[in-house]
């Protein structure tokens, strides 16, 4: 290499003729990285390389699935397919197992081969099988269907070769299987077997963007194309937001660009409108109201005061990561919440509703004494609540840990007077007040940024996170290389871009991975113009199409 590099001429010809390598006349003309790439061309071609690299350093499928077996298998190691799957049963009597890891779209539009490998028995064409996807559970009926085999066909490169069978230890592809399975399922003939384990991912989709067709007469190609899109990537989500958009979210920036060309290319054939990548926040509170909230119903015979106050961030994870749940024991729970979290143990037993969808990080809570038909309400105001929680007052995202007490109701005597109707908007328009008296602001989300860099490029690497408002908190060496870790925070909202940004300034030495981490709430005040929170709370605005003007105070809250 280094001869080759500083061009000793003859140095080289001597090592060539030792690895026997020839070179044509035309090639001895070429200099430094030309003439390198051609020598290693002609001495380790890549193709054979990592062939040979294969068959001679990995276990064969007879040897690996002994071993493997007990990490694959989610069923008992002892049934009749664990047991065939370890000793790679090909005999014509072994139960079939055989996992589906992807879809490959095929030649006409629409259609996939499932891709898989045979870890036991045999597949064949027309024979009856067990199609059971990744969530099927065993003696339910749901995610399994049963199911002849079309053709089974063996993918060689580019050309598909058609067989009869396809015994245990190799990789085939199905037809005729795509309709039932998604992206990945198991495929067996025992009535008792299980499903293999599905694969998991290190990365989470959280960079999103919103697609809609040019023409809109092509609506029902781009629903079908998002479909396919979902079938052939296992990581890709494809979803409809609540204002109706088509979402594709993916890891990445990079994933997200490939995912939409091959919307556009493959599974639609025609152009499709793509937003500027989105970012989704938080509402949230910062401190307990300044004053009680009243809001007064339609008919002015019902008033309800409520006060807002935050719940701490430890809370509200708690609540995400499903260990304070609302289907709990409220005595239980209320031990608990007074013990960890400083509640009061009556209050904490007295939690009307989580919202929103009824499991969120946002609480009401009653804190009323004695009060004549309070129960009969409760559903008007639960539901009221859970509206105000999925879109709040400040540019209708979600609300994050704020929590909304009931101080009092007064109610009208006849029930007429209290429906539905009367009582939700009214709870809506007092959890709106009670969330601006209480100091609100914004939480955007944040990444985990893994770093991977060389010493030398370290210093590039703090100025591309300090501009966009990252910061580093921990860094470390890998022992013996010159390699460092860094681990920074990274907004989303910052995050466009990044990679590249990062990779121009260090010469491409730089290697970011970013995973969702936290809500982190946003410095300023974003009900006063001139801060970087009032910014991205009318950006937000612009792009619902609502009012550019923060909402007041006085649009929400009643006078006595």
């Amino acid at each position: 290499f280094e001869a080759i590099m500083n061009e000793k001429h003859g140095k080289v010809k001597k090592m060539l003729k030792a690895i026997g390598v020839e070179l044509k006349t035309d090639e001895k003309e070429l200099v430094g990285k030309q003439l390198l790439k051609r020598v290693m061309q002609k001495w380790l071609p890549a193709g054979d390389t990592v062939l040979e690299m294969i068959v001679l350093h990995l276990p064969s499928p007879a040897k690996a699935q002994a071993y493997r077996v007990d990490t694959l298998y989610e069923g008992p190691l002892d049934d009749a397919t664990a047991t065939a799957i370890r000793t790679c049963d090909t005999s014509d009597g072994a139960p079939l197992c055989m996992y589906i890891s992807k879809m490959v779209p095929t030649s006409d539009k629409g259609r996939f081969y499932a891709f898989g490998r045979v870890f036991s028995g045999k597949i064949a064409t027309g024979q009856k099988v067990r199609i059971m996807g990744p969530n099927y559970q065993p003696g339910k009926k749901t995610e399994l269907w049963v199911k002849n085999i079309q053709r089974t066909v063996i993918m060689m490169g580019r050309y598909t070769e058609q067989v009869a069978d396809v015994p245990a230890g190799n990789t085939c592809a199905l037809v005729g299987v795509d309709q039932y399975l998604l992206k990945s399922g198991t495929i067996c003939t025992e009535a008792d077997a299980h499903t293999i384990k599905t694969m998991k991912f290190s990365v989470s989709p959280v960079v999103r963007c919103a697609v809609e067709p040019k023409n809109s007469a092509d609506l029902p190609k781009l629903v079908e194309g998002m479909k396919r899109l979902a079938k052939s990537d296992p990581m890709v989500l494809c979803y409809t937001e609540e204002s109706g958009e088509h979402i594709i979210a993916a890891s990445g920036e990079l994933h997200l660009e490939i995912c939409l060309q091959d919307l556009q290319k493959d599974f639609m054939g025609t152009e499709v409108k793509v937003s500027d990548p989105v970012v989704s926040f938080r509402e949230t509170c910062t401190a307990k109201s300044n004053q009680t909230c009243l809001s007064k119903s339609a008919n002015k015979h019902n008033r309800l005061f409520v006060e807002g106050d935050t719940i701490g961030a430890e809370l509200s994870n708690a609540i995400e990561d499903g260990e304070i749940t609302p289907q709990a024991d409220q005595k239980v729970q209320g031990r608990i919440m007074a013990d960890d979290y400083g509640w009061d143990v009556t209050e904490a037993r007295k939690i009307w509703a989580f919202g929103p969808d009824g499991t969120g990080p946002n609480l009401f809570v009653d804190t009323t004494k004695g009060v004549n038909y309070l129960l009969e309400i409760k559903e008007s105001v639960v539901g009221g609540f859970a509206w105000a929680t999925q879109n709040g007052p400040l540019c209708e995202e979600q609300m994050r840990s704020c929590r909304f007490n009931l101080m009092d109701v007064v109610l009208h005597a006849d029930a007429i007077h209290r429906g539905m109707g009367q009582i939700m908007p009214t709870s809506r328009r007092v959890c709106f007040s009670s969330l601006l008296t209480a100091e609100p602001g914004l939480l955007e989300p944040m990444y985990l940024c893994n770093i991977s860099v060389p010493q030398d490029a370290m210093g590039n690497v703090y100025g591309v996170l300090t501009r966009r408002r990252g910061h580093v908190y921990s860094e470390e060496q890998r022992p013996g290389t010159p390699q460092m870790t860094l681990l920074a925070y990274l907004p989303v909202m910052e995050s466009f871009g990044f990679t590249a940004d990062l990779r121009s300034h260090t010469g491409g030495k730089a290697f970011p991975q970013c995973s969702f981490d936290h809500w982190e709430p946003m410095s300023g005040n974003p009900l006063e113009p001139g801060n970087k929170c009032n910014e991205t709370l009318m950006a937000v605005r612009k792009r619902k199409g609502l009012k550019m003007e923060v909402p007041s105070l006085g649009q929400y809250l009643d006078k006595l």
